[in-house]
């Protein structure tokens, strides 16, 4: 059986698309024949994990390939994991949530390790386009499979309106939180309940002025906050909701938009990040300009009230998303690539003795 430890930054069980993109490897792997070790460095101010670093790299020493997680590339980089070694890239180097102080040196130290990697895998085509050193690079997007979708009747999530719209994402200043609520605010009361689910601390300030501008009374008892949930509520959410929404500003793939088209739901947001490479504006969704709050109430409204509008979307959503993978064909795909890597890395080391 192949074994791979791929390091990371904190717990691995945190329910964002990185994250959740290794979980879904891991578990899946055993099917093909791999197991996947995940192994974290400590949750520290920059640059201080990079500390931690050789400890990690021993703990993978036992392992046929090191695969390593962008947002933990920086703090290995000075330890050089030895060969073989892959990178999983969901950012772009530097990342895509700090000032840009950070953001250059990380990006530095990101490309230094991405130097001494045999490939890179991308979670999708944008991130190729920037600045990746001249490595091998192949893309393996996410599973559109969240989970499956509960037997029996779904709830009722539109409370009396005529739709639901569900929002699936953290509070943070990119994912466009409070820009989403502004737009809602905007639509006639009657017309939809908004239900946005994911962290509300991951940017505790952020989270504040998101919860300060829930308390208002245009949007009282129009929007439900559920906090983190498990994968079987996601997926329960997707197949009760009418249209996903997020307004997310950079999504290196944003792989929430890809398991709600396969669930069969009309998508909306930016025209920024992968959403554009995902969805047609008109045909699976509507991707409006960037901050364009006016543009984005529209797009809600319009979705709320046009049942046949959003029923053509839905079925040309749930169409397009049907071609996208399975988290067990991106298992496959994934355990491929290391088996290759590491019986490449094992030839070298037979023509070294």
């Amino acid at each position: 059986m192949l074994v791979a430890s791929l390091l990371t930054l904190g717990s691995p069980h945190q329910l964002t698309g990185g994250y959740l993109y290794h979980l879904r490897l891991a578990e899946l792997a055993p099917r093909h024949g791999a197991r996947i070790e995940l192994v974290s460095l400590p949750v520290l101010p920059f640059p201080l994990p990079a500390a931690f670093g050789r400890r990690a790299l021993r703990r993978a020493r036992d392992a046929d390939v090191v695969v390593v997680d962008s947002i933990a590339a920086a703090y290995l980089a000075p330890w050089r994991p030895t060969p073989p070694a892959v990178a999983v890239l969901h950012q772009p180097p530097g990342g895509i949530d700090h000032g840009p102080l950070r953001r250059r040196a990380q990006a530095a130290m990101d490309r230094a390790l991405y130097r001494h990697c045999s490939l890179l895998v991308l979670a999708s085509d944008t991130l190729a386009d920037d600045g990746l050193p001249p490595v091998p690079a192949v893309v393996v997007p996410p599973g559109r499979d969240v989970a499956p979708a509960p037997e029996g009747p779904s709830p009722d999530l539109r409370h009396g309106r005529h739709a639901a719209l569900l929002s699936v994402g953290n509070w943070v200043r990119r994912k466009g939180t409070l820009e989403l609520l502004e737009a809602f605010a905007r639509l006639p009361p009657d017309l939809a309940t908004l239900h946005l689910v994911g962290r509300t601390d991951a940017e505790p300030r952020y989270g504040r002025r998101v919860a300060t501008r829930l308390a208002r009374p245009d949007l009282a008892a129009r929007v439900e906050v559920h906090g983190p949930v498990s994968r079987d509520e996601v997926a329960r959410l997707y197949r009760a909701a009418d249209v996903f929404v997020l307004a997310s500003y950079r999504e290196p793939y944003g792989t929430v938009y890809g398991e709600a088209m396969a669930a069969g739901l009309p998508v909306v947001g930016w025209r920024a990040g992968n959403l554009p490479h995902l969805a047609d504006d008109g045909r699976e969704g509507l991707v409006v300009d960037p901050g364009d709050r006016d543009g984005l109430a529209a797009a809600l409204a319009h979705l709320a009230g046009d049942a046949p509008a959003r029923e053509r979307m839905a079925a040309a959503a749930a169409e397009r998303g049907r071609r996208l993978p399975t988290w067990d064909e991106t298992t496959a795909r994934f355990v491929a690539l290391l088996g290759d890597v590491a019986a490449c890395g094992a030839r070298r080391r037979r023509r070294r003795r």
